[in-house]
């Protein structure tokens, strides 16, 4: 989560599925080969922006198609990732580009992020990348970045170590992109959810003032001359057209009625705080700002309508492992989170709550 989003928060996404109203601007042209289309971003930008799949299968399959595509090697260099701790880079970095690592070595790294709740893993994205690289001169194998800050659990013993390690969730890998990629004159697509990759916070009510309330690309942006192109996925198919479809698709914001719509429309946050004096004070419902998504982000990938067999399974053997539930359930404790997200924990592992 950003940074002014502790982990004791709840975040729910609303996304709308009934129909923009038409206005004056032109109208979104869904571009049905979405994968192309984020291709061809990077001939104008050198990041972009994509939404994390969060355990959604489908996203998780349409990350995987991407990295595969004719030319996502020849004009991207790394893919900066949220699911894994910084701490296992070397190892990562030994199995992408086809050393000989088994593919379990990479399980600390997913295992030990620094949100506990957060327990999926696409082992597959890693076994594309290095499928890719297979095909490709060592000079020019894409390289996975890992963005979670570098914790080490064995040494967190309080809600305060914790919190620490929390705070970095978004400066973090902005100073990794800034030293590894636009230093080194690099191009990345960042894989993140889309909360981090907010130009205004919507929980600080847009003020961007306080440093709680910066994301990554926030801080990029500010930071250097660089423009992130921020597409955010959703959950559900907005209907711009009577039709619907082909997904996925991706969805212009700039000049169309989605564009123009207010950015709740497809992300919602329960409250709105402002920071005074370094004290958090709640912003009254009625003095909630207002924001135009094409301010906010650059596209939407649209998926097509949530299904029931979207939600992927933790993989068994990471139950299995012992003591896995149980350090889980422990750093879950310990950093606060609410106790219906153990219950979660334990029913995905198989547990009784």
């Amino acid at each position: 989560m950003p940074h002014l989003l502790t982990a004791v928060a709840a975040a729910v996404v609303v996304v709308a599925t009934s129909t923009i109203a038409p206005r004056a601007q032109t109208p979104a042209t869904p571009t049905a080969d979405a994968v192309r289309a984020i291709v061809d971003a990077f001939s104008r930008h050198d990041l972009v922006a994509v939404s994390d799949a969060h355990g959604h299968l489908r996203a998780q399959a349409f990350l995987r198609t991407l990295v595969a595509a004719p030319g996502f090697a020849d004009a991207v260099n790394d893919v900066v990732v949220e699911f894994g701790n910084a701490r296992y880079q070397d190892v990562v970095d030994r199995y992408v580009r086809r050393d000989d690592v088994p593919l379990r070595s990479l399980q600390p790294a997913f295992q030990n992020v620094v949100t506990p709740n957060q327990i999926w893993a696409d082992e597959s994205f890693f076994e594309a990348v290095r499928a890719v690289n297979a095909r490709r001169p060592m000079a020019n194998r894409v390289r996975v970045l890992l963005g979670d800050p570098p914790i080490d659990w064995s040494e967190v013993r309080t809600r305060a170590d914790h919190a620490a390690w929390l705070a970095m969730r978004d400066s973090f890998p902005a100073a990794l992109v800034q030293v590894e990629v636009l230093a080194r004159r690099r191009k990345a697509i960042i894989v993140y959810g889309h909360l981090h990759f907010q130009r205004q916070q919507v929980a600080s009510n847009f003020e961007m003032a306080d440093w709680r309330a910066q994301t990554i690309v926030s801080l990029i942006e500010r930071s250097s001359p660089q423009r992130v192109f921020a597409i955010w996925r959703l959950d559900e198919s907005i209907a711009l057209d009577p039709t619907g479809g082909p997904w996925p698709r991706l969805l212009p914001t700039r000049g169309t009625p989605l564009g123009a719509a207010d950015v709740s429309t497809i992300t919602s946050w329960p409250t709105r705080t402002a920071f005074r004096n370094g004290l958090a004070v709640r912003i009254p419902r009625d003095e909630w700002r207002s924001l135009p998504i094409e301010e906010q982000l650059d596209a939407v990938l649209d998926l097509g309508p949530t299904r029931a067999d979207d939600v992927a399974a933790v993989p068994a053997r990471a139950c299995a492992e012992p003591g896995f539930l149980t350090e889980r359930l422990r750093r879950i404790a310990l950093a606060g989170i609410p106790a219906f997200e153990a219950d979660r924990v334990r029913r995905i592992c198989g547990a009784a709550p």
